[in-house]
């Protein structure tokens, strides 16, 4: 980061040097790729994930998986330690509603992209300040 990152703040800089560090693992990666045939996707495609966690405190990730592209990304969240009030952020692919509520259990906080086909019931929604961003605040159950 030889520029002067001095007006982000703490966790914009935690993450952007994160972004570096993926990057250049991201090449290393292409390269074991281009050696090995794990990687292999499809009959003419190859694919490879990386599962990240990070702590935006620090700018280290905390958790790396590396799995070709078969693998579905939910099975990674059997992987993953879970801390008690913390927040995870994911995708849709992580969608899985009895691997979340381990979530639930160990106190921790998940927001999710939800998939088009899931049904969900609204139980409530919270009153948001809109200003913010935030358009609602759901509490949801699966039906």
């Amino acid at each position: 980061m030889g520029k002067s990152y001095s007006h982000l703040s703490l966790a914009e800089r935690a993450l952007l040097q994160t972004q570096l560090e993926l990057q250049r693992a991201r090449s290393t990666i292409t390269r074991e790729m281009a050696r090995n045939g794990w990687h292999k996707f499809r009959k003419h495609k190859g694919a490879v994930k990386m599962h990240t966690l990070l702590d935006l405190h620090g700018s280290i990730p905390t958790f790396i998986r590396i799995t070709d592209g078969k693998v579905a990304d939910v099975n990674v969240l059997d992987e993953i330690e879970l801390e008690a009030g913390a927040f995870y952020v994911m995708d849709r692919g992580y969608i899985d509603f009895k691997r979340l509520y381990r979530f639930t259990l160990e106190s921790a906080f998940f927001v999710v992209r939800t998939k088009t086909n899931v049904l969900l019931q609204r139980r409530y929604s919270r009153p948001v300040d809109k200003s913010t961003g935030l358009r609602s605040a759901p509490y949801s159950h699966p039906d």
